[in-house]
């Protein structure tokens, strides 16, 4: 019988915890952004707010965490046209607000008790683990099954930005980058904890002008988001947190690329971008720039997160892929099943 951990039901944790927390996930060799603290409980606080929630904590002998698993309570309704939704077990961060590799913070010989853990916690409630990184596999509690897979490239920058895409590709960035220089375009890399709430309006107004001018495009990305990003930029410290790539014209932003560091990490979480400067490929630009400075950094890997857009592999990316676990209970759970077998199946 594995241990009972001590349980918090408040995204108000202690200093010390949270930051253990942190040394957790940036120990891991797989940890993410989106499994930390930092991502969790601002999200809790903002996206999550008024979902019931817990944060289940391992401790060592020394009396440090070696294991934190955050839940939280959500709703997945079986199709858009049922308008009842199955109540399920999850990840708290995960859902609203676009996480991937989501996942526990556990230390290796953890993972066992952490599992069975989970099947006691999911006895009579369906449990529902979205956008997995691959590394969490070992935490799942007997039942678990796959429905659902995300591809998320990645660039490896272990031998720099100039072996990155084919010859061709590379020569066309150059020229990009000539020719928007030529018409006053700079780009200007902003670190964690040194940018202001004032460039994420300037990024939203950018992808919603950029979605506008694609035909049907829509995106979660939307005014209703910002008090979770706020939080995060408020909470951001050097070299951990929020950092943007931004491309100006005289003064005037025409660009900006959004991402998060963390230890020798960069995920690419969202951009925008003038359309008027879609011939000079100012959005490839602006993705490369964000790869030479990222490099130049220290990053290792630079993540697109989930999508298989064509971009990301003209880069050099390649996929690691998220998956989407369900432990079904009783006949919402069973609900749930079917919609992922028949999106399979189709």
């Amino acid at each position: 019988m594995a241990a009972t951990p001590e349980t918090l039901r408040t995204p108000e944790l202690d200093a010390r915890l949270v930051d253990e927390w942190r040394q957790l996930v940036a120990e891991d060799p797989d940890g993410s952004w989106f499994a930390g603290p930092d991502w969790v409980l601002a999200w809790w606080r903002t996206v999550g707010a008024g979902q019931g929630g817990e944060v289940a904590v391992w401790r060592g002998p020394d009396g440090r965490a070696e294991a934190v698993v955050p839940l939280g309570v959500g709703r997945l309704r079986p199709h858009r046209r049922v308008p009842v939704a199955v109540p399920v077990l999850t990840l708290l961060g995960s859902g609203p607000g676009a996480a991937d590799h989501c996942g526990p913070a556990v230390r290796p010989h953890r993972r066992a008790e952490v599992a069975e853990w989970l099947a006691r916690r999911a006895r009579r409630r369906t449990l529902w683990l979205p956008n997995l990184d691959p590394a969490h596999d070992g935490l799942l509690p007997s039942g678990a099954r796959p429905v659902a897979r995300s591809a998320c490239p990645r660039l490896d920058l272990g031998a720099g930005p100039d072996r990155l895409g084919s010859r061709d590709f590379r020569a066309a960035n150059r020229r990009a980058h000539r020719r928007l220089a030529a018409a006053g375009v700079a780009f200007e890399w902003v670190p964690p904890a040194a940018a202001g709430p004032a460039l994420l309006d300037e990024l939203l107004r950018l992808h919603r002008l950029r979605r506008q001018a694609a035909a049907g495009g829509v995106s979660s990305f939307g005014a209703d988001r910002l008090p979770l990003h706020r939080a995060l930029l408020a909470g951001a410290r050097p070299g951990c947190g929020p950092a943007f790539q931004v491309a100006r014209r005289d003064g005037e932003l025409v660009g900006v690329l959004y991402g998060f560091r963390w230890a020798d990490r960069f995920a690419y979480y969202q951009t925008g971008w003038d359309q008027r400067w879609a011939a000079e490929s100012l959005g490839t630009a602006l993705v490369d720039a964000a790869v030479r400075n990222c490099a130049a950094d220290g990053v290792r890997v630079f993540d697109f997160l989930r999508g298989d857009e064509p971009y990301k592999y003209r880069f050099g990316a390649q996929d690691r892929t998220d998956t989407g676990w369900l432990l079904p209970r009783g006949a919402g759970g069973a609900l749930l099943g079917l919609k992922y077998r028949l999106v399979r199946a189709g």
